[in-house]
């Protein structure tokens, strides 16, 4: 009989292969590094075993995912490994709080993590990528649930709407089809961070291949697209506070 860990890890697993099929990473048919044989290759260490993949993606199958494979996921997908190994946080997330504690100000341990801008792009995406700093949670009134991250905004190309030195506060956007255009997110890729009004730009298959990324102030700033990677990142701006 299957250890019921194993079955909620293969159960993960199927859900991050999604995301990245979403993402492009995995494309089935591909035939230019991106295929079902070439995830293989990369995971199990012989393209000829994509049937085995398959048999891990059908939750009828009797075999399912292995946490020295499921490991070789993360590392090569930029998984984070406390999502995939353990159900902890968000598939692409960092070492967030989780659950849904209830906001109280007068509390000594927030359910919101605030780093620096510049800790927030080039950390790792994984469990402890903010280990070589120290973290600081707050919590303010109407701003409950876990998976928060906030950092400050350096720069005036979202100025009116959001001011130098104003802090946002984020929430991780697990999967592109829950973007919604013309609103406001954090996107950070290759050690990048922007926060700006987003388009989707997709491709010929319907998915989304690059980012359109808008300012507020569009006379200083002119629009601009970013392609979408294993790398890309994009969190919600749920709540701007100018005084903290």
């Amino acid at each position: 009989m299957i250890r019921d860990d194993r079955i909620q890890l293969n159960n993960r697993f199927i859900h991050v292969f999604s995301l990245l099929e979403e993402r492009g990473d995995i494309v089935l048919n591909d035939r230019n590094g991106k295929g079902m044989g070439d995830f293989a290759d990369k995971i199990l260490g012989n393209r000829a075993y994509g049937h085995i993949v398959r048999a891990f993606l059908n939750k009828e199958d009797k075999r399912v995912v292995d946490y020295r494979h499921a490991k070789m996921v993360c590392k090569v997908y930029s998984v984070n490994e406390s999502y995939l190994l353990e159900g902890i946080g968000t598939p692409f997330g960092f070492d967030l709080p989780q659950g849904n504690a209830v906001v109280d100000e007068n509390a000594s341990q927030g359910n919101i993590l605030f780093t620096t801008t510049r800790a927030f792009a080039g950390s790792a995406v994984e469990a402890g990528g903010f280990a070589k700093e120290d973290k600081q949670y707050f919590a303010i009134p109407g701003v409950a649930g876990g998976g928060l991250v906030a950092f400050p905004i350096d720069g005036n190309s979202m100025e009116p709407v959001i001011m130098n030195g104003d802090i946002v506060i984020c929430r991780e956007v697990s999967s592109l089809k829950d973007v919604k255009e013309n609103e406001i997110y954090a996107i950070k890729t290759n050690g990048t961070l922007w926060v700006k009004y987003v388009q989707l730009v997709l491709d010929a298959r319907e998915r989304v291949e690059r980012l359109k990324l808008i300012s507020a102030n569009y006379l200083e700033h002119d629009p601009f697209e970013e392609e979408v990677n294993s790398y890309t990142r994009l969190y919600k701006v749920i709540r701007r506070v100018s005084d903290l």
